[in-house]
This record gives C-alpha cells, sequence and structure tokens, in this order.
C-alpha cells in the first residue's frame, strides 16, 4: 500500500472564489481529484497546472470557457490540491505522473480536446497529445517545456532547481508555497515573500488574502511529507541530469508532436525569467504555431491575464 497523507476538505471549503464540487479518480490506491464543469457534449479543455499550484489556478479561466461551451476537466497532479499526497519523496516521478494523467483521459474517455497547459503541464500533458494524438483538437502552450538536448535551459531554471537541494532557500520545513503564488501575482514583493517562506505569514487585504488562502489550502495542517510532491518536481526538470526528468522520453513526444497535424498556440508571459520569451519563440517557430505575447505577464500568465488568455483561446488569437 503507498503511504500518502489527504488534506482536511474542511480548507477546501472555505474558499469563496472556487465553487466547483470535487471529483475524483482513482488510480490504484490513490485518489486522484478533478473539476468537470461545463456541458458533458461541448469540446473538452484540459487545464493542467505545474509546481507549486492547483487546478485553482484556473479559477478566473473556467468560468469564461464554461460560458463559451467548453467542458473543463481540471486535475490536481498527486501530491497537489485535493488529490492524495505520496510521502516517499522517490514515489514521484514525471513518467508517472503522466501515467496518472493517462488514466484520468482514458477512464473519462475524453476527446475533442484543447490542452490547455503551463509549467510541469506540459510536459505531462504533451506527452498525452504526442501519444494520443486522435484525442486532440488543439493545444495551447504556455511557459512550459518539453526536453530538447540542444536547448539551453535559463539560469533561472538553474537557480530555482538549486534552490531545492540540500541548503538552498526552499530545502526548509513546510515551506510556504503559497507566498511564491501571491508574490508571482505581484501583489506582495519577492523579499517579503521569500523572508516568510519559513516564518509567520505577512498581512494580506483583498486579492492578496484571497490567493493566498486558495493556493495554501492544499498544505494546510500536513506534516513534513505533505510536502514532497512540490519538492521532487524541481529536482524533475533535466537540465543537469537527464535520467531525472524523463528526458529521452520527452524528446521522443517533442519530436512527435513536430510531426503531428495537431494546430498548436503559444500564449506566453513574456516577464518569465524561467522560460523566457526568446525560448517560447523559439520552440513555436519549430512547431510553426502562432505566437501570442503577454508582455506585463510573468512564469503565471493565469494569475494576472485569465480572462484574457480566455479570449484568446475562445477567439483563436494569433
Amino acid at each position: 500500500m503507498t503511504e500518502f497523507v489527504r488534506t482536511d476538505d474542511r480548507h477546501f471549503d472555505q474558499l469563496d472564489d472556487w465553487p466547483y464540487a470535487p471529483n475524483y479518480h482513482q488510480w490504484k490506491d490513490l485518489r486522484v481529484h478533478y473539476v468537470d464543469v461545463g456541458p458533458l457534449d461541448g469540446p473538452v479543455a484540459l487545464l493542467l497546472h505545474g509546481m507549486p499550484d492547483w487546478a485553482y489556478l484556473y479559477r478566473t479561466m473556467i468560468p469564461g470557457l464554461v460560458e463559451a461551451g467548453y467542458r473543463c476537466i481540471a486535475p490536481d497532479h498527486l501530491g497537489f490540491g485535493r488529490s492524495d499526497k505520496p510521502t516517499d519523496p522517490n514515489w514521484y516521478s514525471i513518467a508517472r505522473h503522466t501515467e496518472v494523467l493517462t488514466s484520468l483521459v482514458t477512464a473519462l474517455d475524453l476527446r475533442k480536446m484543447t490542452l490547455v497547459c503551463q509549467d510541469w503541464g506540459g510536459p505531462t500533458g504533451l506527452a498525452q497529445a504526442a501519444m494520443m494524438p486522435e484525442r486532440f483538437s488543439r493545444l495551447i502552450i504556455m511557459n512550459t517545456w518539453l526536453h530538447q538536448p540542444d536547448w539551453e535551459y535559463s539560469d533561472g531554471i538553474k537557480n530555482w532547481i538549486a534552490g531545492w537541494h540540500p541548503g538552498g532557500l526552499f530545502d526548509v520545513e513546510k515551506p510556504n508555497l503559497a507566498l511564491l503564488l501571491v508574490m508571482s501575482a505581484g501583489l506582495i514583493d519577492p523579499a517579503t515573500a521569500l523572508a516568510s517562506i519559513t516564518g509567520e505569514v505577512p498581512a494580506l487585504e483583498g486579492e492578496a488574502a484571497n490567493m493566498y488562502a486558495g493556493f495554501a489550502a492544499p498544505f494546510r495542517d500536513l506534516p513534513d511529507e505533505g510536502f514532497n510532491g512540490p519538492r521532487r518536481f524541481p529536482l524533475s526538470i533535466p537540465a543537469n541530469d537527464p535520467d531525472s526528468g524523463n528526458a529521452a522520453a520527452q524528446t521522443m513526444h517533442y519530436q512527435r508532436l513536430l510531426d503531428l497535424d495537431i494546430p498548436a498556440q503559444f500564449i506566453w508571459g513574456c516577464q518569465d525569467h524561467i522560460f523566457t520569451e526568446a525560448w517560447g519563440r523559439a520552440w513555436a517557430e519549430a512547431m510553426d504555431a502562432p505566437f501570442y505575447a503577454l508582455d506585463n505577464a510573468g512564469h503565471f500568465p493565469q494569475l494576472t491575464h485569465g480572462p484574457e488568455i480566455v479570449e484568446c483561446i475562445v477567439g483563436g488569437t494569433p
């Protein structure tokens, strides 16, 4: 049996800006949470989050997509959100996350999908399109990556990875991950956020307080081992160790997508120092895909430009 912890539902029930009833997919002995809202016969928008967030990342996009007729499916990776959180750090791998997502897609028999992926939603979600292209009608690619041996990882990526190694900035007990999202939205300054990773939460009001509550909910009252899912994601980026990040499979998926006739659109936060504008533009050019620049958005464009992203998706804005 897999040892895991589970966040108490009451922490999610208190979120005023997250009205969606939970749904669960059973993967072996673990429970995978997903949102399923919108017309059952509509085209599917598969909304994939990364690290250190959960489906809540799409709270300002789901209403607009549903209004446009989409059935929104927004899962939480195991270790995140309302999904179960295995406590063994060695349990987590990109290959396993990909397998779990495949299980959900096939169990729900999702078709006519528009994939909306960002951060770790990229390597896990784009793998689905590479392996099951008949289920996908479009790819929306935002601030993410698939490994390519010829691509140079940014200093931002390398510094992020280093922060999670022993002795790094984030190598602490119960890191306050929600503050990183509030910081990324520009609602608190970096110095305040980073100084509070292990300390008291700074005074927050309005939108900052609401956002903090949403991203903090998955880890409330958990023991330190409940944070191992987020800890393993940065260490699975194949910047220095290709084996750690399923690099060979990612390269195969990348090459496969270049040969497939699935329309793609890049929507990119151009202030991202992790996956830079130059990185996104080069990838879009390789896939002969339009590139929509969000000049004032950072690594998490969903936090600041959700409605604009919906307009791009619904209108197919190049």
